[in-house]
């Protein structure tokens, strides 16, 4: 059998406005993965599972809220020594509901096209009705959308058009986050299979033979994006070496099936035919080289690989050759620094256009008296306080030249995640020996950063919540809870719900 290279295409039509869009996300709902080259999925409709490959074409579409996607299948099976072939195409239409109120958006999907037809020897099934229902909920956060779904629906398969039926029933969920740094969707999808069919003896006497079989999928794609450093070749250039950032996307896929046992045509009603199928693949990586940091003042330092990822990835922007380490980060450098690290700069590069375009009207007023719309760093002050990220010392003065401290730093970091109604009700402690120095509107993001694992307290076990933090300290902080965004979400997402489900 010759593999053609699988095709991928996009169609981006009028798509700016829709709220949400999931770029890890498998293929359809058969529990299939796929690369650039080739798509695999099981298929049971015969009672006998069966690897099905071949090409995916994916196509996107949408305008205002509502998002249309298709995929097109064209298979054939592993099995050599059987005639096989799978035509498949759906398209399934979501609609957004924005609700801006809540931080939420409300996704339901349906199928508004389909077609299937399945050949395996000298049967053929063709899919007759599907009926499908999804929806999801997506809490979107400024460091990252976080969404869970459940999903139901049906398949109705004739059988050599009048010989018989095949039932299948679906039902599941997905959970999924997206995010600058990676996106993982998890679906788990159960599947449960019944079987009619009219089946003539040599003699002419009909008989209906039936069987019943289940199968669940647990099915992830993941896109990460990660920094490696690359050493300099050469001997005599003007810097040692830089940073690489390399996307990959990685599927992988686990069937665990229950199947009746079949031998020459004949259900043997004693036996059943269970087993495991893992399938995987992987997209060639993306590899972007970034700017070298050029500080005179780090080599060495302890921080000094914090500090040149964050430089090489634009969350500083200093022009200057030396970085001071040690000095403290201010308030306003440390909000602008996460904006930056969560790549929340559409919004903040489009402000200058969009005032450029309202110049009839009032002209903009600082929520703070100590900032002005005219200072480099308003933009982020601005984007921080709608965002709910960091506010000021009080409801009119920000205070952007004041150091910054850990327990306003922590704050900020859980506010962007959105994770500080996770900490238990009042009453709890942080297990840090400060615990009683903690201030209370920063003590439930302390107890979820050190639960998640971004904070850890000194030898002492303390957490020190007033002290000063340094340009170094700062940076060591904003890399953790990057390489969060980056590892720990997608081992949460993917390694932890596949391996214990």
């Amino acid at each position: 059998m010759i593999i053609r290279k699988l095709t991928a295409y996009f169609v981006l039509i009028v798509f700016l406005t829709i709220p949400f869009q999931a770029y890890g996300t498998p293929s359809g709902f058969e529990g299939g993965v796929n690369n650039e080259y080739l798509y695999e999925e099981m298929v049971f409709v015969s009672g006998k599972p069966m690897k099905f490959s071949g090409e995916l074409a994916i196509s996107e579409g949408g305008r205002g809220d509502t998002e249309t996607i298709t995929y097109k299948y064209n298979l054939t099976g592993d099995d050599s020594t059987v005639k096989t072939k799978l035509t498949r195409s759906v398209t399934f239409s979501t609609n957004y509901n924005n609700r801006n109120d809540k931080g939420q958006v409300i996704g339901q999907t349906t199928l508004s096209k389909y077609s299937e037809k399945i050949e395996i020897g000298e049967d053929k099934y063709e899919l007759e009705d599907f009926q499908f229902s999804k929806s999801d909920v997506i809490d979107k956060r400024p460091a990252s959308d976080f969404y869970s779904g459940n999903l139901e629906g049906r398949k109705y398969y004739t059988i050599n058009r009048d010989e018989g039926q095949v039932i299948v029933t679906i039902s599941g969920g997905d959970v999924g986050y997206n995010n600058f740094w990676g996106s993982t969707e998890t679906q788990i999808i159960n599947y449960y299979i019944t079987s009619n069919r009219k089946v003539t003896d040599e003699e002419g006497n009909q008989e209906t033979v039936s069987w019943e079989g289940s199968a669940k999928v647990q099915v992830s794609d993941s896109l990460t994006k990660k920094l490696v450093y690359s050493e300099n070749e050469a001997t005599l250039s003007s810097f040692d070496g830089g940073y690489i950032r390399t996307t990959n996307r990685e599927m992988v896929s686990r069937y665990d099936y229950d199947m009746p046992k079949i031998q020459n045509g004949i259900i043997d009603s004693k036996k059943r035919s269970s087993g495991k199928v893992n399938l995987s693949a992987e997209m060639v990586p993306k590899v972007e080289r970034l700017v070298v940091p050029k500080f005179r003042d780090v080599k060495g330092h302890w921080a000094e690989e914090y500090i040149t990822k964050l430089y090489s990835l634009d969350v500083f922007d200093e022009s200057q050759t030396f970085f001071t380490p040690e000095i403290p980060m201010t308030r306003a450098e440390f909000i602008k620094g996460v904006i930056r690290a969560c790549d929340i700069r559409p919004t903040v590069e489009q402000t200058s256009t969009a005032r450029t375009s309202r110049r009839k009207q009032p002209p903009e007023t600082s929520p703070f008296k100590d900032v002005k719309v005219e200072d480099k760093n308003y933009q982020y002050i601005k984007e921080g306080l709608e965002k709910g990220i960091m506010t000021g010392v009080s409801s009119v003065y920000f205070k952007p030249n004041d150091p910054l401290t850990r327990a306003e730093a922590v704050t900020v970091l859980i506010r962007a995640l959105g994770f500080g109604n996770r900490a238990p009700n009042p009453g709890y402690y942080t297990y840090f020996s400060d615990d009683d120095k903690i201030p209370s509107w920063a003590k439930d993001s302390v107890y979820v950063a050190r639960e998640i694992g971004i904070l850890e307290g000194d030898s002492y076990n303390k957490f020190n919540p007033d002290k000063i933090m340094t340009r170094a300290e700062a940076s060591a902080m904003l890399i953790r809870f990057l390489e969060f965004l980056e590892k720990d979400l997608q081992q949460d997402y993917r390694e932890n719900i596949i391996l214990y489900n």
